[in-house]
């Protein structure tokens, strides 16, 4: 959490091209967080976050900043589809269960870090019972010599098994019958509780001790589950996470131009439009959600918006909500030079996903400046003369010009293929200047 806003655009940079107005809001809003914890309690509980909303056609990079994000923060973070809520009183997912998913969330990354403090524990538990069931123990009355050298029989053992060299051996394994949790985040906390005294109670009902071959390998992860549940401290845990949730969790509301209503829009009673909207304004202006692990306050949880907008416009959102998203950005539409930057300049591009594929096939593949110059120029043609989809419009195209090569690369092992201009003309040219083609096969 401690990035300075340099250092968070630089991390995006490595996997969004341009955009630079949105990276830079987003990470002055994550640095404005770290700077509010630093203050007293009672300053802490006046500064609220101020919300964004990004806007911006489909295939920009809205959905790919948040994805990078929630890779780089160490935060709670939660991303959701705002189409995908009705409004209270009707069948579907209520908009407190994103609150709820995010205190799910937060719960996952406290236990992650508390299973890697206790990681020399967890792992000398794992080995210490895989090591039992391989040794059978002394008889009562050995010797001291048979003593020393069952010791040193099982240093050698508890190394064998670290080292994997044992993973294939089968052992039987006790172990009690494992109580899987159900975040189920779209039931009330009410029904979560009985639902958790229902299992509990027919877990109670059947207490034996399961019995089951197994091997080493695989024992490995059934015991790290077990020692895991004893070693860690769950109410700890989820007081942790709680806490981190309120004051640092991240929601990425996307498709929120989906429940805007424009002024064509028929049926203005629609349950996942208006009302989700009424029911999302006291979660983005602070309210308490009861969740079964305790109740969260909202107050301080970044909310960052997005959508594309194409129907809608951002007046269409209710003036109240519209006002609960203070910091707009409007990301700028891919042209010819971006779309190349991003097949040559991100990290794990496309070419380099291609290239990776196929060299599992034992083929080199390569591909001329001027073949991707091509590949971005065609791209953008097709984006133009059809429905704009930005960067997405990379894979078909991408898929199209190599859907040969990539069928016949086994006969290519040990050998370069180079992928040139000539060539993605010969692939594409037809497509894109032909519109019906475009619209069905790009």
């Amino acid at each position: 959490m401690n990035l300075t806003p340099k250092e968070i655009v630089t991390y995006l940079d490595k996997y969004v091209i341009s955009q630079k107005d949105a990276k830079k809001t987003i990470a002055l809003a994550l640095r404005t967080r770290y700077r509010r914890m630093q203050l007293s309690k009672k300053l802490q509980d006046e500064i609220t976050p101020k919300n964004i909303l990004m806007i911006g056609s489909t295939g920009v990079g809205k959905t790919e900043i948040s994805r990078r994000l929630a890779k780089m923060m160490k935060v709670p973070f939660i991303k959701v589809e705002a189409s995908k809520y009705t409004e209270v009183g009707f069948v579907g997912r209520d908009v407190e269960s994103m609150i709820r998913d995010l205190v799910v969330n937060s719960i996952s990354i406290v236990k992650a870090e508390q299973e890697e403090q206790q990681k020399e524990k967890i792992d000398n538990y794992v080995i210490n019972k895989i090591v039992e069931k391989l040794l059978p123990p002394l008889p009562n009355g050995a010797s001291e010599s048979k003593k020393d050298d069952y010791q040193i029989l099982l240093e050698a053992m508890e190394k064998r098994v670290e080292n994997g060299e044992m993973d294939d051996k089968k052992i039987e394994l006790e172990f009690e019958k494992i109580h899987l949790e159900l975040a189920d985040s779209n039931l009330p906390p009410e029904m979560a509780k009985v639902q958790e005294s229902l299992s509990q109670m027919f877990s109670s009902l059947n207490k034996q001790d399961n019995k089951k071959e197994v091997t080493v390998k695989d024992a490995k992860s059934i015991l790290r589950l077990e020692a895991s549940n004893k070693l860690l401290d769950m109410t700890s845990i989820n007081t942790e996470a709680l806490r981190r949730a309120e004051d640092g969790g991240i929601i990425f509301l996307d498709e929120i131009d989906k429940i805007a209503l424009s002024e064509k829009s028929q049926g203005r009673n629609d349950p996942s439009k208006e009302g989700v909207q009424r029911d999302l304004l006291p979660i983005v202006e602070g309210s308490s959600v009861t969740t079964k692990y305790g109740v969260i306050n909202t107050d301080h949880i970044l909310f960052i918006a997005a959508g594309a907008f194409h129907v809608s416009k951002p007046s269409d959102l209710i003036p109240e909500l519209q006002g609960r998203f203070p910091l707009r950005v409007e990301l700028e539409s891919l042209t010819e030079e971006t779309l190349y930057k991003i097949l040559t300049q991100t990290e794990n591009s496309l070419l380099k996903q291609y290239q990776a594929l196929l060299g599992v096939e034992g083929m080199d593949l390569q591909f001329d400046d001027d073949a991707v110059w091509a590949i971005a120029k065609l791209s953008h043609r097709a984006n133009e003369i059809t429905e704009d989809i930005g960067a997405r419009r990379l894979h078909t195209v991408l898929e199209k010009i190599l859907e040969e090569v990539s069928f016949n690369a086994d006969e290519f092992n040990e050998q370069t293929y180079t992928i040139t201009k000539e060539y993605v003309h010969e692939k594409l040219d037809e497509v894109v200047e032909d519109d019906d083609l475009s619209r069905y096969i790009l």
